[in-house]
């Protein structure tokens, strides 16, 4: 269609998913760090909005707010264990939450959509650093297959749409992301955020933290704020419909037992910490690799872990009470 390329008037961004850690942390960048440009609209959706499984409720907010531009973080997630209790049910529900975004701002002639995946696509048995062009090559770990298989739809429907229609649809894929408005919950936060949540209720009651697993599990985490300012970038000028990895380099992996001891001192605790090595790690390591990323942006400044670890321990301190549940 011939309206694809010409960019009319000022964006109408629409940004799924923008109640949550990734969503907020764009919100901040737009309205905070001048991530807005001139006679831009920027729509933060959450689940109260609209509930994106279902095809007509997707619709329905799609034809309010005529967006020219979808950033599509929305996703029905949870913690290691109830994935691999649950994998069914991710995988259905994430498969149609991306169809129906997609497909609508298909319909709804979208110019573009920036999509984020999650370094859990890639395949279990891999060699190391992980890139962009290997997201395919074999299965993903068992404990979230259902989840990944859904998410890595979304590179392969984003090939479709160019291939049949000139779309510009592509996908971002951040390492393990933490930081304000993340989900703390012990049970089924992301592993930094229910980290510090248990080492601060520790702190509280007198008592030790207990860590599920060895600590030996190695991770790259980059700082939501630094993510936000990547998908921003990403949706003005990355061409590509392959995805792209936004993450810290390889030499910044650490192990879970190092992120502890920053989260430790972020929050002074002086407690004892145990390693309940008969829960399952997960996978050893994820190693990505941000080359491709390096080439777009040599000189990206990402937040040093230690700085972000004590920003999100501030910020869960201050908001302890919504921020715990």
């Amino acid at each position: 269609r011939e309206g694809e390329q010409i960019k009319v008037g000022p964006m109408r961004v629409l940004v799924t998913g923008g109640s949550g850690l990734v969503g907020k942390a764009i919100e901040h960048v737009v309205q905070q760090e001048g991530g807005k440009l001139e006679g831009e609209e920027w729509i933060f959706l959450s689940s109260k909005d609209a509930d994106l499984v279902d095809v007509g409720q997707t619709r329905a907010v799609f034809e309010k707010y005529r967006p020219t531009h979808v950033i599509h973080l929305a996703a029905k997630v949870g913690g290691l264990y109830l994935h691999m209790r649950d994998n069914l049910h991710f995988l259905r529900d994430n498969l149609k939450i991306n169809d129906n975004v997609l497909q609508t701002a298909h319909e709804m002639g979208v110019t573009r959509v920036v999509s984020c995946l999650s370094s859990c696509i890639f395949p279990d048995k891999t060699t190391y650093p992980i890139d962009e062009t290997m997201i395919h090559n074999g299965s993903p770990h068992s404990s979230n297959f259902g989840y990944s298989h859904a998410k890595r739809m979304i590179d392969v429907q984003n090939r479709a749409y160019f291939q049949q229609y000139g779309h510009h649809y592509t996908a971002v894929i951040p390492t393990n992301v933490f930081g304000p408005y993340d989900n703390f919950n012990i049970e089924n936060g992301h592993v930094l955020s229910a980290l510090m949540n248990k080492t601060y209720k520790a702190k509280k009651e007198g008592t030790a933290v207990n860590v599920c697993g060895s600590g030996a599990p190695r991770r790259q985490f980059i700082y939501s704020l630094d993510l936000g300012r990547l998908i921003i970038w990403a949706l003005r000028e990355y061409e590509e419909i392959d995805p792209i990895i936004f993450s810290v380099g390889e030499e910044d992996e650490i192990s879970i037992k190092e992120a502890m001891d920053l989260i430790t001192k972020a929050l002074d605790f002086k407690g004892k910490i145990h390693y309940d090595t008969t829960l399952s790690d997960g996978q050893m390591k994820k190693t990505a690799s941000n080359a491709k990323l390096r080439r777009y942006l040599p000189d990206f400044p990402f937040t040093p872990l230690k700085e972000a670890i004590q920003m999100t321990c501030d910020w869960f301190v201050a908001n302890y009470d919504i921020a715990r549940t």
